[in-house]
């Protein structure tokens, strides 16, 4: 399931540039993305006789707010403003340094043990950045999208967190559903505050391809967010976030793939930011399998169980 979400959300990386290259603004194909996918999942529950899962109680909103922000608007919104800067590639190697945080997190966030192997992975990951930026040279990657690629890992690694915690509380359609409400609604007021310059006029034209940027949209609502959170939000039950999001690095080799396939030589990577892409993902693998698993309890004893059971 994540090697598919990875495969989805990699070829959405070439779609959404398509569609920002034809004019549509970063935030407003975040707003796009979540108001679809939310109305889109919101039918699908009704039809199939759902409604009764989507019962919300205020200890839910918390967390439901919170992951719908962080993971389905923050997150794509500031993707979206990487790889309109970067290749789509090197954008999501930026965005996907986020299983490092969570290490750290569960290092020293949380205060568990944690295997040396940590800050070797750390070390490579840094290294395989300084690669992918050449900063032995002139810098020529946009420092505004490095800096939004960087605010979306921290974000990403947040949404991993905060999906563990939500698919021990609520069944994923239904989680998924409202995380999408949250962002729809998080973006209808971003719109309402900082319209976009040029408007919903984009959605009506072609890109230069031939190809109509509302068709790419559609990918974009439905292949690369409904299916793809879905088998993310279902894995999370069978998967440890950090296990999912070792098999989610999958997604920056496709998606550098696709995007030196269909975008042409805007997207190719030189042999130093290729050796940096490999670098970043061996570290990343190392922090993620860093973490030392408690150990399960001994079984008790039979005086231990009498003295632990109150009488009667």
């Amino acid at each position: 399931m994540v090697v598919a979400a990875g495969t989805l959300f990699a070829v959405n990386g070439t779609v959404s540039k398509l569609v920002l290259r034809a004019g549509v603004e970063p935030p407003q194909l975040a707003f796009l993305r979540a108001a679809g996918a939310f109305l889109g999942l919101l039918a699908v529950m009704l039809m199939l006789g759902y409604g009764r899962r989507l019962a919300v109680t205020r200890h839910d909103l918390p967390l439901l707010i919170g992951y719908g922000l962080a993971g389905f608007f923050l997150v794509p919104m500031l993707y979206f403003v990487a790889i309109s800067r970067l290749p789509v590639g090197i954008g999501l190697l930026f965005e996907y340094t986020a299983p490092l945080f969570v290490a750290l997190w569960v290092r020293f966030g949380q205060r568990q043990p944690v295997r040396p192997r940590l800050w070797g992975g750390l070390a490579l990951s840094l290294a395989g950045l300084a690669c992918v930026a050449e900063v032995w040279g002139e810098l020529r990657l946009d420092g505004l999208g490095v800096l939004a690629g960087l605010g979306a890992a921290v974000l990403l690694a947040l949404y991993y967190l905060l999906g563990a915690r939500g698919v021990a509380r609520r069944d994923t359609l239904s989680l998924t559903t409202w995380a999408f409400g949250a962002a729809a609604v998080a973006g209808l007021l971003t719109q309402a505050v900082a319209p976009a310059r040029g408007g919903w006029a984009p959605l009506s034209e072609t890109t230069s391809g031939g190809v109509p940027v509302a068709l790419l949209l559609g990918y974009v609502v439905v292949l690369g967010s409904i299916a793809p959170y879905l088998l993310v939000g279902a894995a999370l039950r069978h998967l440890p976030a950090t296990s999912v999001g070792i098999i989610g690095m999958v997604e920056p080799v496709i998606a550098s793939a696709v995007a030196w396939i269909t975008l042409g030589g805007s997207e190719a990577l030189n042999v130093a930011q290729l050796t940096g892409g490999a670098l970043v993902l061996a570290g990343v693998a190392l922090a993620e399998t860093a973490r030392v698993r408690p150990q399960a309890p001994e079984p008790a004893t039979a005086e231990e169980k009498a003295v632990a059971v109150p009488a009667g």
